[in-house]
């Protein structure tokens, strides 16, 4: 089976799923570590699929990621929420981390809101800051787009001189106003992980003009670029990154940090949404 039979049997299996099949979502959310409890909290569930139930598709390993869709309306707007993502170093190819958001492509969305899990590195950031991404940095890991071009999602060669969407951006810095949140902004670069970087990469990463750091999510943006979504993210600045924080790094710090960042972050990604619709 190659990657287009596989996409096509992923999504008509979530399809299955689904008790209204005509649903179709505009936005696509992912949410980062910590931050799953999103999908309770602030979208009117119709259906919920387990990723261990859709043949042949990745499945999330990682506490504080769920490894589920989540399908509803956030705000009057129709979502697929990807409650939990998987990631590289959990073994997967960087074809099969993106998967799921192209399943959600071939389901109707439009929209891809990327949600992270981020250290800081931009002079002043403190742990449970928000940053709009405006950029990213991604040469540190392969393309999820190496191998046979999937011609029915996109060009062999796709333009990325606009990855997050200003018109996005502009909608997510109107919620963080209308919210009273304090939004910093900034490149998000992307390691491979499973382990945090060295003080000396931070060194390397904050000269080549990255802000905050994580696992994850760059190569997602470039695949949903590929296939014509449009993209927004919010990193949450969950410690400072090594050499700049005081004390080792551990999950469980990342963890508290978005819990704490939660009302926050809610507040900013459902008026966002809201606008987006």
């Amino acid at each position: 089976m190659n990657m287009t039979e596989r996409l096509h049997q992923c999504a008509d299996a979530v399809r299955a799923q689904l008790a209204d099949r005509a649903f179709t979502p505009k936005v696509a959310l992912v949410l980062g570590s910590g931050l799953g409890d999103f999908a309770n909290s602030e979208i009117d569930v119709i259906a919920s699929v387990d990723y261990h139930s859709i043949p042949d598709f990745p499945y999330s390993t990682v506490e504080g990621h769920e490894g589920r869709f989540v399908f509803g309306s956030c705000r009057g707007v129709p979502v697929a929420c990807m409650q939990g993502r998987v990631h590289m170093y959990e073994g997967y190819t960087p074809q099969e981390a993106v998967l799921p958001l192209r399943v959600l492509r071939l389901l109707g969305a439009e929209i891809l809101f990327l949600t992270n899990a981020a250290g800081g590195m931009q002079p002043g950031m403190q742990a449970g800051d928000l940053m709009l991404i405006t950029d990213q940095i991604a040469g540190f890991v392969p393309s999820p787009l190496r191998g046979e071009n999937i011609g029915e999602l996109g060009v062999r060669f796709p333009d990325m001189s606009e990855i997050y969407s200003r018109r996005l951006r502009g909608i997510i810095r109107q919620s963080a106003a209308g919210c009273g949140i304090a939004l910093r902004e900034g490149v998000y670069v992307q390691t491979a992980g499973p382990q945090y970087e060295s003080p000396a990469e931070i060194r390397m990463y904050r000269a080549l003009g990255a802000d905050a750091v994580g696992m994850s999510t760059a190569i997602e943006a470039i695949a949903a670029r590929h296939c014509g979504m449009e993209v927004c993210g919010i990193s949450c600045i969950s410690n400072l990154a090594a050499g700049i924080s005081p004390t080792p790094l551990s999950h469980a710090e990342v963890k508290a940090a978005a819990d704490a960042a939660a009302p926050r972050f809610k507040a900013l990604v459902a008026g966002a949404i809201a606008e987006m619709g």
